[in-house]
């Protein structure tokens, strides 16, 4: 969902204003957006909503949407303010990692010149995402139409944890916020094989998977001039975060697998900017144990 800039309503500058004489209904003087935003009926709704099945509760009764998370793949209007049914709705959408479900205040018309601030109608949204939503990321609070003003309420968000196994791989293991942060192996030999960025659909490991064993292909058809060639057998796939602005998907290649331990990588500063990292995950494939050096064994960790 892209929202417009936020213009103060005192702002005479970009806009006439108008009365509201043209308006069919006038807005009773309870119709306000504290109002809403107050709304008991609101915060118990979404305080006493039940986390999915596979899902983890990233916040609760916030009065702002997920805004910057990677991967947005539209939204529904809901009858009720119901997770299962956001759940579900996720559920059956190709690559819905995450649902963003609350309350909104929309104007019941079209803000006009004669009717600049109309009554109020409640819309519950349920979006999807292809990424993580992240903690902190619900910062979208509404917009000014007109002198209509919309905010709000009740905003709960999940992420579905349940990753399916890319064929040919083993697993995924959930590494949270870090990323795998491989030394040389016990030959001295370095093991990282590149990285791959997609910046826009959803988030998938089986994308990495497949860029994985095509590096493997690719690099067995252009060997060195000595025959040698490397295989890609493990992976670690991540959201990158730039603040709480979702840089895109990354997929680092390895050619021996490395545990869980090495997931010491948990974000830097470039500057002014921290970058993060979200929704990481590692696989490998064992085929052959050419996953593991030939003459030594590598640490279990750092």
């Amino acid at each position: 969902m892209t929202y417009l800039p936020v213009a103060s309503p005192s702002d005479t500058s970009l806009k006439v204003r108008r009365d509201n004489s043209g308006c069919s209904v006038q807005a009773s003087s309870s119709d306000t957006p504290s109002a809403f935003t107050s709304n008991s009926e609101f915060s118990d709704a979404a305080n006493g909503a039940s986390t999915p099945a596979g899902y983890q509760e990233i916040f609760q009764n916030q009065a702002g949407s997920a805004i910057g998370i990677y991967g947005y793949m539209g939204f529904s209007v809901l009858d009720s303010y119901s997770t299962s049914e956001c759940s579900s709705r996720c559920d059956k959408i190709t690559g819905c990692q995450s649902f963003n479900i609350y309350y909104e205040r929309d104007p019941s018309t079209d803000p006009t010149d004669g009717c600049t601030n109309p009554p109020s109608t409640t819309v519950i949204k349920c979006v999807y995402y292809g990424g993580p939503i992240t903690p902190g990321s619900q910062t979208n609070t509404g917009q000014w139409r007109r002198d209509f003003q919309v905010v709000i309420a009740g905003s709960n968000a999940y992420v579905n944890n349940s990753i399916a196994t890319p064929a040919g791989y083993s697993t995924p293991t959930f590494l949270d916020k870090a990323a795998i942060q491989a030394p040389n192996d016990c030959n001295d030999s370095p093991t990282y094989m590149g990285v791959k960025i997609w910046t826009d659909g959803p988030f998938s490991v089986g994308n990495c998977a497949a860029a994985c064993s095509s590096q493997s292909y690719y690099n067995r058809a252009h060997p060195a001039a000595d025959g040698s060639f490397q295989t890609c057998q493990f992976f670690n796939t991540y959201v990158l975060y730039n603040g709480t602005q979702a840089v895109g998907q990354y997929c680092s290649l390895y050619n021996e697998t490395w545990p869980a331990a090495f997931a010491t990588n948990v974000g830097q500063w470039r500057g002014p900017d921290y970058f993060s990292i979200a929704y990481s995950y590692s696989a490998s494939n064992s085929t052959g144990s050419l996953d593991e050096p030939s003459n030594c064994v590598n640490p279990s960790s750092p």
